[in-house]
């Protein structure tokens, strides 16, 4: 192998001698090597046309892209697996808060059934305690006891206020609607009624609310404004008995008298439509007749013909004792447009 002899061919013959690792050329081979070397390098951007530079170009460029393309397809990559880290977190934080909702939910369910429960108990139990008030506020005696304890004025407050409370916390619905007489709510309101109007039926009854409980007194008319008429009869019922049994007193008359809507209060309450509540409040406007002083606080609000009107159309009820009311309620209104024409002419 080392004996033989290394033919090179390039435009012309070359011998060369292989020893050690090394070729021995000539010299002027190698010049002519070189000469065409040159050559091809200064031929080679003329063989090489720009179609083909601009392709390197934009396989350079491409290339270039490609490796952004991947590193942000591995960065993108990457906030994937931690979006997804933080979606199974907050899926798994979710499921935790809907079974805690859930849990909520039917412990909500229970407390509301307790609640209801317990309201229904203590419904019941007021409705007891207060048909036992009712009861015992007939006898003078136990009237005249709880004045003299003082606690008197602290449940008419109570009283006043879950009254008001009563009519303002129904809605539109229920106030057009037939009350249910023997529902326990209703029960406990109509003894708290009763009991004001058995108080208001004693004589220091009365003068007690006269004197210390005119807020009572104002809220009992406020409540009748508020009610729908028609509805709660029964109650109205009570509570204009209660006031026509403190406009007996002199002094009960002129505190009622003093309130602005207590007027107003009766004309509205005369087309109530329920002939107990427009019988209570002819009595009640016959105690304001009755007085001068009150007649000259009210002034000409009572020579009104559409009072003498409202008045007028009763007298033509089917029940006897609001027809006789109505008579003399009207006869009354009479005499008193009478005795102030009298009082204009000799003037």
């Amino acid at each position: 192998m080392a004996g033989k002899r290394l033919a090179l061919s390039h435009g012309g013959k070359m011998k060369a001698r292989k020893q050690d690792g090394f070729v021995r050329v000539r010299k002027s081979d190698l010049e002519r090597l070189t000469t065409e070397v040159m050559q091809l390098r200064d031929l080679l951007p003329r063989v090489l046309n720009g179609d083909l530079i601009e392709t390197l170009q934009k396989a350079q460029t491409a290339q270039t892209m490609k490796e952004q393309l991947a590193q942000e397809k591995d960065q993108l990559r990457q906030e994937c697996q931690h979006l997804q880290s933080r979606l199974d977190a907050v899926q798994t934080e979710c499921q935790k808060e809907r079974e805690e909702k859930l849990l909520l939910r039917e412990q909500l369910w229970q407390s509301g059934a307790e609640l209801q429960q317990q309201a229904d108990f203590c419904s019941g139990l007021g409705s007891a305690a207060c048909s036992l008030l009712w009861s015992c506020s007939a006898s003078e005696d136990t009237v005249s006891r709880w004045l003299a304890d003082g606690k008197l004025q602290a449940f008419l407050l109570v009283a006043a206020q879950t009254l008001e409370s009563f009519v303002r916390s129904l809605d539109e619905e229920a106030k057009t609607q037939t009350e249910d007489h023997n529902s326990q709510e209703h029960q406990f309101v109509l003894a708290l009624a009763g009991t004001i109007t058995n108080v208001a039926a004693v004589s220091c009854g009365r003068d007690f609310l006269s004197c210390s409980a005119r807020v009572l007194l104002d809220t009992l008319m406020r409540i009748l404004e508020l009610m729908t008429p028609g509805v709660f009869p029964k109650l109205k019922v009570l509570m204009l008995m209660a006031l026509y049994n403190v406009s007996i007193s002199v002094k009960g008359l002129k505190c009622i008298s003093e309130n602005p809507r207590l007027l107003s209060l009766i004309w509205t309450l005369l087309d109530d439509g329920d002939w107990e509540v427009c019988l209570h409040s002819l009595r009640l406007l016959q105690s304001v007749l009755l007085e001068e002083e009150v007649l000259l606080l009210l002034g000409s609000s009572l020579l009104d013909p559409d009072l003498q009107a409202r008045v007028g159309r009763l007298t033509s009820s089917e029940q006897p004792s609001l027809i006789l009311a109505a008579q003399q309620t009207l006869e009354d209104l009479l005499a008193l447009q009478q005795g102030r024409a009298c009082k204009r002419s000799s003037v």
